[in-house]
């Protein structure tokens, strides 16, 4: 019966911990594309913040997609975590980094066309930043199947 509750509440940590690995990823680029927005050499503009405001649901969209192709790609390192029971905040980092860099590279034509996530690095941040969100919800558990503490038998006599 304990490896019955140990596998129902895999099956509601691992997707919460897909949701917080996605926005947790989902605000690092976005934080990271507002910063190097701002930090172009624009003329001064009265309404360049409104073309800021304006420019994050477009990246927002254009991330949706790299998120979609890193998902996948998390998805397979979190499946291999559970059947190993792999509970490294490193492995689960690793694993979020090498996703990000998967869906950025698997978006070479949209970002060609809309000329966002010109560099790896904002993806694979937000990789690792997601690699570690959901390490904190689901990953410090992984395994249904081995207790992450056990209690002493008693000995006895």
């Amino acid at each position: 019966m304990d490896n019955v509750g140990r596998l129902l509440l895999r099956l509601l940590l691992v997707p919460l911990g897909a949701v917080a690995a996605v926005t947790v990823a989902s605000l690092v680029v976005i934080f990271s594309h507002t910063v190097e927005l701002r930090g172009m050499a624009l003329p001064p503009d009265p309404e360049r913040p409104l073309l800021i405001f304006a420019l994050v649901p477009m990246i927002a969209f254009v991330g949706s997609f790299a998120a979609a192709f890193s998902l996948a790609a998390a998805a397979i390192g979190a499946l291999i975590a559970e059947t190993f029971a792999i509970r490294s905040w490193l492995f689960h980092a690793a694993n979020g980094g090498l996703a990000g860099w998967i869906g950025w590279s698997l978006t070479q034509e949209m970002r060609d066309q809309y000329g966002l996530l010109v560099g790896p690095k904002s993806m694979v941040a937000a990789g690792l930043a997601g690699g570690l969100a959901y390490w904190l919800v689901a990953g410090w558990t992984a395994g249904f199947w081995k207790p992450v503490s056990r209690n002493p038998q008693p000995q006895g006599g």
